[in-house]
């Protein structure tokens, strides 16, 4: 028989699995009622954190947060530091109406745990669209605004192979995992969490902890702006990041995004405000800079034969032309798939 197994897995060690029929209990036995005490499951039931989602073709966006959104983050904000946090976010979102989790965290000094009970009283989840994975202002619609054209998402990787000058294993930025380190959830040995109780929270975790730390408790938890902003001549710090336009902090991109300012007719899902195809252009430019820092830093990485081939490659970029191989190794565009890992562990954080 040709059965795929149960559980594909990174385990080392063989498990024998039967395929057993369902246990046939005596006439008039009742399975118990289910709940907590008696559930033995795979991990900790979910936390509800009561946050809003939107699709990009939902009709109306929410104007105001559930009202155990509110119940909840008032039963947390009990202390000073909290007040302040959530003054500061709002007046993030006064300013910019759209933020990525990531942006917060590089602008405000608040504690992860906080963060997701804060979020979901200020602002709403987008899902799907050019606004996935963001946190936009309760009652504002960038369907609806074309100068939010700004605040869209750009899914970028850096492109790997010897096209571009180096091999898997000589990838400028380390990858964030690694399957020789891999654990499932469900080990003894992962890694220690400290658990945070809703007395925890009462106490702002913004100032626990305060004297054995290094960093002031007003910066203790920011990230740096690296999390968030692309500048020319820095290497992102991950392999894939989620940047929104506006981020972008190159003159030529930028350029590349207002090439269509007060002619915007229509948003679509997959390009929003921008002309079609604006994405993959912004790509291709941040592809060719990440290359230039590589060959500044590693020159021993690129041979004659590629410098010759990049010189024509940033030639025939900067006229216009576009490059058939490239095209066959972009991806076919999937509406409502885009930036779907980091997606999914963000939505796990809510649901």
């Amino acid at each position: 028989l040709y059965i795929p197994p149960p559980i594909f897995s990174r385990l080392d060690t063989p498990i024998d699995y039967f395929y057993r029929p369902d246990i046939q209990h005596r006439e008039g036995y009742n399975n118990p009622q289910v709940s907590g005490e008696n559930l033995i499951g795979l991990s900790r039931a979910r936390r509800p954190h009561n946050a809003i989602f939107v699709n990009f073709d939902d009709e109306e966006i929410p104007a105001k947060p559930l009202d155990a959104a509110v119940q909840t983050w008032n039963k947390v904000c009990t202390n000073p530091v909290d007040k302040k946090v959530e003054e500061e976010l709002r007046k993030l979102f006064e300013v910019r109406p759209v933020w990525s989790r990531n942006a917060v965290k590089a602008n405000i000094s608040v504690h992860p745990d906080k963060l997701k009970l804060l979020l979901p009283y200020l602002a709403y989840y987008m899902l799907t669209g050019p606004w996935r994975s963001l946190w936009v202002r309760f009652g504002y619609d960038p369907r609806k605004h074309p100068e939010a054209k700004i605040y869209q998402v750009l899914d970028f990787r850096i492109r790997c192979g010897m096209k571009y000058g180096y091999a898997p294993n000589d990838m400028p930025v380390k990858a964030k995992r690694s399957t020789y380190n891999y654990s499932l959830p469900i080990t003894v040995k992962k890694q220690v969490s400290h658990t945070v109780s809703v007395h925890d929270l009462k106490q702002g975790l913004g100032s626990a902890g305060a004297s054995g730390a290094k960093k002031p408790p007003s910066s203790r938890y920011k990230l740096k702006e690296s999390i968030y902003i692309f500048r020319e001549g820095a290497l992102p710090p991950y392999r894939q990041m989620f940047y929104q336009l506006c981020d972008l902090n190159v003159e030529s991109l930028q350029k590349i995004i207002h090439r269509n300012d007060g002619s915007e007719s229509e948003c679509t899902e997959r390009d929003g405000w921008c002309l079609p195809k604006t994405s993959d252009d912004l790509r291709d430019r941040m592809s060719v800079m990440i290359k230039q820092i590589i060959r500044s830093t590693r020159p021993a990485l690129f041979s004659n034969t590629t410098s010759s081939e990049d010189c024509k490659e940033q030639l025939a970029y900067e006229s216009g032309e576009d490059e058939d191989d490239e095209e066959e190794e972009e991806e076919d565009f999937k509406p409502s798939d885009g930036s779907e890992n980091e997606m999914e562990t963000e939505i796990l954080d809510y649901v």
